[in-house]
């Protein structure tokens, strides 16, 4: 597991317009600051990725989010009550910029369990982009040492902790339609 002092570093680098690699339950992500145009349009790079396809964003709590996305306090429920992991597909808002959401009308958010990526959206109070950390057509990176294989020192930190990942994206899940989408 990181060290707090790893978590505080991250957090600087991420209010600073840095890009970092972390684990998360699945796979190895690369995330910024939602807002830092910069920095996604860097991750953009990195991955060889279309800015039209739009990334998640990802928080420690629902609270995090709720200034990008608009939801009835049904769906609000929805998303709390979920027993897995799920990425969902809600209404974006005024708020989300377009290097995030793409060319899309919603935004994919999730609420992460993993300890790591809760420490670090708490420690900046707020969510961060989450990708997995992979040039587009490669598999998803499954440890730190294959992310940084990667991007090398295109990252400018590199978080790992000895959870064992999946390698299986997140589920993705319309929360109007309630249909999967991954």
């Amino acid at each position: 597991m990181s060290s707090n002092s790893q978590i505080h570093q991250a957090a600087i680098i991420i209010r600073n317009g840095g890009v970092i690699s972390y684990p998360t339950e699945s796979v190895f992500g690369l995330g910024c600051d939602p807002l830092s145009e910069p920095a996604v349009k860097r991750i953009l790079q990195l991955k060889k990725r279309s800015a039209d396809k739009g990334l998640i964003i990802i928080a420690s709590n629902l609270q995090q989010l709720e200034p990008y996305i608009e939801i009835t306090a049904k769906e609000k429920l929805i998303i709390l009550n979920e027993k897995s992991v799920m990425t969902w597909l809600v209404r974006k808002s005024k708020l989300t910029p377009p290097w995030v959401s793409g060319k899309h009308s919603k935004i994919a958010i999730r609420i992460s369990r993993h300890p790591l990526i809760m420490a670090l959206c708490d420690e900046i109070n707020q969510p961060i982009i989450s990708t997995s950390a992979n040039p587009a057509g490669i598999q998803p990176a499954i440890s730190c040492r294959q992310s940084k294989d990667y991007f090398l020192n295109q990252v400018d930190l590199y978080l790992s902790d000895s959870a064992e990942m999946s390698g299986q994206p997140t589920k993705i899940k319309d929360i109007e339609t309630g249909a999967y989408i991954r």
